[in-house]
């Protein structure tokens, strides 16, 4: 997969939480296969100094297993892709005994064909956190991207973001109502009225949620519940609230395909496939 194929009109934007790698090689070998034009990415990780595929997360007596070079690996599984990490927070992950400096964030990948004409990435939750994960509800930020497409002729703004986690759920609180203002905002100063517009991502709330209205009232239309999806999480996510990724388009954006996808399950999140004319 080297280039945009020549005989598709359309694009195709992926967006999902990777859990952190936690599935492993299957992520990583789906990924090089499933052929989007873009990938906007969740929960991805970054440890260059890392010396094997697998570290170990530790907080609160959670210990979760992270794949040591996501970002990495998944950059070299897609080639013929820009890559951009676009970190979060840096804390503590072990190797053992010994502790290594991890960036945890949010990544995109854009198919080279496609000139990057204008971007954002921006904070919609605290700042960088530069020494520990912190405390919740942590750090959290958006990217947004403005590409200009050969195939319409015309550019599209791409934008995503991984919302807070409340440990009281997912509910709207404060500062819900604070990131999804600075997310509005961060995807206002990319987006031009009249074009294209995808925004997508783990928004972590509920379809009634302040932040799927602010998105709507900037002229935004939901697909997943739109077209009748109630569950966005795989058979290895086990707790209740089904809901937490979502795809939503403008009437610019002509859909002419969009999948919430059951199989392969490479994360406790199911991957969102959209391909717009």
């Amino acid at each position: 997969m080297t280039g945009h194929a020549p005989d598709r009109l359309e694009m195709r934007i992926l967006s999902l939480n990777t859990w952190g790698g936690r599935v492993g090689d299957p992520l990583i070998a789906w990924l090089g296969q499933a052929d989007a034009d873009v990938f906007c990415l969740q929960e991805m990780i970054h440890t260059p100094a890392a010396s094997t595929a697998w570290l170990t997360y530790r907080d609160d007596g959670i210990v979760l297993p992270q794949r040591a070079n996501l970002f990495g690996e998944v950059s070299a599984a897609l080639p013929a892709h820009r890559a951009f990490f676009c970190a979060a927070a840096r804390g503590p992950l072990y190797e053992g005994e010994r502790v290594l400096q991890s960036e945890w964030g949010l990544a995109t990948f854009v198919r080279r064909t496609f000139p990057i004409i204008a971007q954002a990435q921006d904070f919609v939750h605290g700042t960088f956190a530069a020494d520990g994960f912190g405390p919740h509800p942590r750090s959290r930020n958006a990217h947004a991207v403005r590409l200009f497409d050969d195939g319409t002729g015309a550019p599209v703004t791409i934008a995503h973001m991984h919302g807070l986690r409340e440990l009281t759920g997912k509910t709207d609180t404060p500062a819900r109502h604070a990131q999804a203002k600075a997310f509005v905002e961060l995807i206002l100063r990319i987006a031009r009225k009249g074009e294209r517009l995808v925004v997508c991502g783990d928004f972590n709330v509920l379809p009634d949620s302040v932040t799927l209205e602010a998105l709507q009232a900037i002229g935004l239309t939901d697909l997943v519940t739109g077209g009748g999806h109630t569950d966005t999480r795989t058979s290895l996510y086990t707790k209740s609230g089904r809901y937490a990724n979502y795809m939503l388009v403008n009437e610019a954006a002509k859909v002419r395909r969009f999948e919430v996808v059951r199989e392969p399950e490479v994360s406790d999140h199911r991957a969102l496939l959209l391909e717009i004319a």
